[in-house]
C-alpha cells in the first residue's frame, strides 16, 4: 500500500454550540476519527498537539506522519478576513433560508478549515514522507457515514490505481434554482462554463502525485477571485466548478442523490466504478507537436543572426534541433548574403531572399503566416534576429519573472495542445513595456475604445498614459512549473508560439495591403473580445531584445 497515502486532519471548531440539527459534538467526531485510524495504509495527519498524542496511541510511526497544525493556521491565513466578511454580510446569509443557521455563517473557522483542505493536500504532497504515487484526502469523520470495513477488512484502497488516472472527485447529481452551498448559481454556471447538475464532494477526492500542483494553483486562483467578488460556498462549489472548466484534468465517480460516500465505495469493492468526464473544454485542434516551423527574420547582421542561434543552443537545444527552420533574409546588403548562407546551411535553415527585396518587418511577418500556410507544419515559432534567449538560471526580469525554465520548448508546446491555443505570447516583459498594461487600449478605433473601456475612452494627447487599462486575464495557471495566463493577451511582434488555426484567423482570413504591428494588434484584440481568437501568454521573460549591430534609422521598413 507504500503507493497510496491518505490525507486527513480534526479540528474542534466549536460546533457543539450552534443550534439542533447543525450542532455536532467534537466527541462525535473523535470517536469517528478513531475508526479511520485503524486503516492499514499511510496516513498523513494534520492537528494540534493533542490529537498527535492521541493519533501515536493508536498507530505506529513506519505508517503515519503527524504534520501539527493548530486553528491558527487557518485564522492566519490570507483568505481568512474574506470569508469572515462575506459570511458575516446579511445579503451573503439571507440569500437562501437555510443559510444562516448554517455551519458557514455561524462558525468563522468552519470555511477557512473545508476551503484549505486541497492546501493540506499539497501540502502533504511536498512533505510526505512515504514516496507515494497518489495522495488523497479523506475527511476524519468520514466513517460516519461509511463503514470502516471497506478499508480494513475490504482494502478497497488497493483498487484505487484501476480508475484514478486524473485528479478525481466524487460527484452527486444535483438541481439548484439560486444558489449551491451558498454560492450564487449563474455566477457558479459562469464560471464552469456550463449549466452545473452535480456537485463534487470534498470528503474524498485526489490522484495522481503529479497531479496535485496543478489542481492547487487551480483551486487557489478560483478561491481568490470567487472571495474577492463576494461570492462563496464550501470547497465543494469550487470543486464543482474545477469539475466542468478543467474536465482535461478532472474525472468524477457518481453516486446518489443523497450525497453519501457509500456506493463509491461499494463500487469500488465491487469493481463497478464508471469513471465520468464532462469533456467540456475547447476541442483539441488534433495538431502534431513535433511538427513545429522556426521562422526568424533578420536583416544586415549575420553576427546578429549567429547570436541568436547561440541563445538558442544554450537555453535549449531543442529550439533548433526539433524545428524545421526558414531565415528570411530582408538584407540590403547584399555583401552578408554569404556569411548568412554559411550559418544556414551549418544549422539547416532555408534561406528566403524575397524577390521583392526588403519585405519590412511586418511585411516579413505576412510572408511568414502566408509561407507557413502551404508548408505541413502544426505550429511555429516567430523570432526577430535581435531577440536573443537569457539562459541564465535563477534571474528574473524587471517584473520579477523568471527567465529560465529547464526545457521550455516541450513544455510550451504541451501548453499550447492543453489550452488549445492559437498564440503564445514567450514574454511578460518586453522592451517598451510588459503585458500588464493592455496596449490594444492605444490602437483600437474610438468606437471600440469606447465601448471596451468606457471609463477610460480618450487617448492622452501626448505620449502614454500612465494609467492605461491593465490586462484582464481569465486564468493564471502552471504546468510542470511553467506559469502562464490566458485572458486578453495582446499581439505584438515578439517571440510568439502560433498554432495552424491561430495563423489563420490572425493573419490570413482578414489582410491589409500594407499591414502594421498596430493593425493586428487592434485587430486581433477585437477577436479575442469575439471569443474568436485564444491567445495565451507565459508568465516569463526568457527573451531580451538587444540590437547590438545597429543600421541607419532610414533603412527601417515597416512594411
Amino acid at each position: 500500500m507504500s503507493k497510496i497515502t491518505l490525507v486527513t486532519g480534526i479540528w474542534d471548531i466549536g460546533r457543539s454550540g450552534l443550534t439542533d440539527g447543525w450542532s455536532r459534538p467534537y466527541q462525535h467526531y473523535l470517536d469517528k476519527f478513531e475508526k479511520l485510524l485503524e486503516v492499514d495504509c499511510n496516513l498523513i495527519i494534520y492537528g494540534d498537539k493533542e490529537l498527535e498524542e492521541f493519533v501515536y496511541s493508536k498507530r505506529d510511526v513506519s505508517n503515519t506522519q503527524f504534520i501539527r497544525r493548530d486553528l491558527s493556521w487557518f485564522i492566519n491565513s490570507e483568505f481568512f478576513d474574506m470569508i469572515q466578511k462575506i459570511r458575516t454580510n446579511p445579503e451573503w446569509y439571507n440569500q437562501v433560508g437555510w443559510l444562516k443557521e448554517s455551519t458557514q455563517a455561524r462558525l468563522e473557522n468552519y470555511n477557512p478549515l473545508v476551503m484549505s483542505k486541497v492546501y493540506l493536500l499539497h501540502d502533504a504532497k511536498i512533505m510526505e514522507k512515504f514516496n507515494s504515487e497518489y495522495l488523497f484526502w479523506i475527511d476524519g469523520g468520514l466513517t460516519n457515514t461509511v463503514h470502516p470495513g471497506y478499508f480494513t477488512h475490504d482494502k478497497v484502497l488497493e483498487k484505487l490505481d484501476k480508475y484514478v488516472s486524473k485528479f478525481s472527485f466524487v460527484c452527486f447529481p444535483y438541481e439548484a434554482n439560486t444558489e449551491i452551498h451558498g454560492f450564487e448559481y449563474n455566477k457558479l454556471n459562469e464560471l464552469a462554463g456550463a449549466k452545473v447538475n452535480k456537485v463534487a464532494r470534498g470528503g474524498f477526492f485526489g490522484g495522481p502525485k503529479e497531479s496535485i500542483s496543478e489542481i492547487n494553483s487551480i483551486y487557489y486562483g478560483l478561491m481568490k477571485s470567487t472571495l474577492a467578488q463576494g461570492f462563496m460556498g464550501t470547497e465543494e462549489s469550487i470543486f464543482s466548478i474545477m469539475s466542468y472548466k478543467h474536465s482535461d484534468l478532472i474525472n468524477y465517480f457518481e453516486i446518489e442523490g443523497n450525497g453519501l460516500f457509500g456506493k463509491f465505495f461499494e463500487d469500488l469493492k465491487e469493481d463497478r466504478l464508471q469513471v465520468k468526464n464532462e469533456n467540456i473544454v475547447k476541442p483539441s485542434y488534433n495538431l502534431d507537436s513535433s511538427k513545429v516551423g522556426l521562422y526568424v527574420i533578420t536583416f544586415n547582421s549575420p553576427n546578429q543572426f549567429k547570436t541568436l542561434i547561440d541563445s538558442m543552443l544554450a537555453y535549449d537545444k531543442d529550439y533548433i534541433n526539433k524545428t524545421t527552420k526558414f531565415l528570411l533574409n530582408n538584407s540590403t546588403d547584399n555583401s552578408t548574403y554569404s556569411e548568412y548562407q554559411k550559418l544556414c546551411d551549418e544549422y539547416n535553415f532555408e534561406h528566403i531572399i524575397p524577390d521583392e527585396g526588403n519585405l519590412g518587418i511586418c511585411g516579413g511577418r505576412q510572408f511568414i503566416a502566408e509561407h507557413f500556410d502551404k508548408t505541413d507544419l502544426d505550429f511555429y515559432l516567430f523570432f526577430e534576429d535581435d531577440m536573443f534567449f537569457y539562459p541564465n538560471e535563477g534571474t528574473t526580469c524587471r517584473n520579477g519573472f523568471n527567465r529560465y525554465v529547464e526545457n521550455l520548448y516541450v513544455k510550451s508546446l504541451e501548453i499550447m495542445q492543453k489550452e488549445s491555443f492559437d498564440f503564445l505570447k514567450m514574454n511578460y516583459s518586453e522592451f517598451y513595456g510588459d503585458n500588464g498594461t493592455q496596449w490594444s487600449w492605444y490602437n483600437v478605433p474610438q468606437s471600440v475604445r469606447s465601448e471596451f473601456w468606457p471609463n477610460k475612452p480618450r487617448l492622452p494627447q501626448m505620449g502614454l498614459d500612465p494609467n492605461a487599462p491593465k490586462t484582464t486575464f481569465n486564468k493564471v495557471l502552471s504546468h510542470k512549473g511553467v506559469p502562464y495566463a490566458s485572458g486578453e493577451v495582446y499581439y505584438c511582434n515578439w517571440p510568439q508560439i502560433v498554432s495552424r488555426p491561430g495563423n489563420q484567423k490572425m493573419f490570413l482570413d482578414v489582410t491589409w495591403a500594407h499591414p502594421f504591428e498596430q493593425t493586428w494588434m487592434s485587430h486581433m484584440y477585437q477577436l479575442v473580445k469575439k471569443s474568436e481568437l485564444n491567445p495565451g501568454l507565459l508568465l516569463m521573460t526568457p527573451t531580451e531584445h538587444d540590437r547590438f549591430e545597429h543600421y541607419d534609422s532610414k533603412l527601417r521598413k515597416e512594411s
